[in-house]
């Protein structure tokens, strides 16, 4: 098959097309400035002769989304519904990568794939705009929400913490919101699975099996690095203030797709091979 990723120099887009490369795919890696997602005309241009399209591109800078969701809506929901058309059109099988932030993350058990929405978000609307507009243009579409990424492409709260412990004895972590680390490697896999496999259209959601907090998140990193994880000290979301509301429960339920590792195995694996 002949897949396009977009976003595709991403942390994400990055480890998906290494994969695809790894198992002989035709893959095709375009940014924002081979191809514009905003533009329906530059997205049909773009997307010719491809089976698979991978719509990773996205504002994903949450914070800054409560002061510019206009423009955080032009590439989550008015980009994904130029992807979803041209997809429509061309006959290609499209993936797009959504996110934990179109629920209110006050649930007290993990958010089923069919959950209704209701962002807190600016970053949350527009991705749940996005999906909305996804699957009245292109219903086959997989829409695959995912959370809590980290990877070795980009910056992430896993590299945060390690520069972290080298300047501070001690690490106040948030301890109130529940969540899954997701490996991007992982995510790449899981989303080739489910296009190989033949999935239907729908709603998926990829991320690790298993819950912690952020703060337990931490204590594993210090663990697995050799460090103290009693340097990691518990605080509340509150302590630290965002200008967008973080979802205190960001579980995922599992149901349709394919399975994922644990988020401590998979953790393990990724400090190993950092260090390679």
């Amino acid at each position: 098959m002949r897949w396009l990723v977009t976003g595709g120099r991403g942390m994400f887009g990055t480890d998906l097309v290494l994969l695809l490369q790894e198992r002989g795919e035709d893959v095709v890696a375009v940014g924002s400035a081979e191809c514009d997602i905003r533009s329906l005309d530059a997205v049909r241009d773009t997307m010719r002769d491809f089976d698979v399209v991978v719509n990773a591109a996205a504002w994903t800078a949450v914070d800054d989304a409560e002061s510019h969701e206009p423009e955080a809506f032009a590439i989550n929901a008015t980009g994904a519904r130029n992807v979803a058309l041209v997809a429509a059109e061309t006959g290609a099988r499209m993936v797009h990568i959504s996110t934990d932030y179109v629920f209110d993350g006050t649930a007290t058990e993990p958010y089923a794939p069919d959950h209704p929405q209701a962002p807190r978000s600016a970053y949350g609307r527009t991705k749940a705009a996005g999906e909305w507009a996804i699957r009245t243009t292109n219903p086959d579409a997989l829409i695959v929400r995912t959370a809590w990424l980290y990877g070795e492409h980009g910056p992430n709260f896993v590299k945060t913490m390690q520069r972290l412990a080298g300047q501070h004895d001690t690490l106040n972590v948030v301890d109130d919101q529940i969540g899954q680390p997701t490996w991007t490697k992982d995510l790449a896999a899981y989303v080739v699975e489910l296009v190989t496999s033949g999935k239907p259209g729908g709603y998926y959601h990829g991320t690790s099996d298993g819950t912690t907090t952020w703060c337990g998140f931490t204590r594993e990193i210090f663990r697995l690095s050799g460090w103290d994880p009693e340097r990691v000290k518990p605080c509340t979301t509150a302590d630290f203030p965002r200008p967008a509301p973080r979802p205190a429960l960001s579980v995922l339920r599992h149901d349709a797709g394919p399975a994922v590792r644990r988020w401590d195995a998979a953790l393990a694996e990724y400090l190993v091979a950092c260090d390679h």
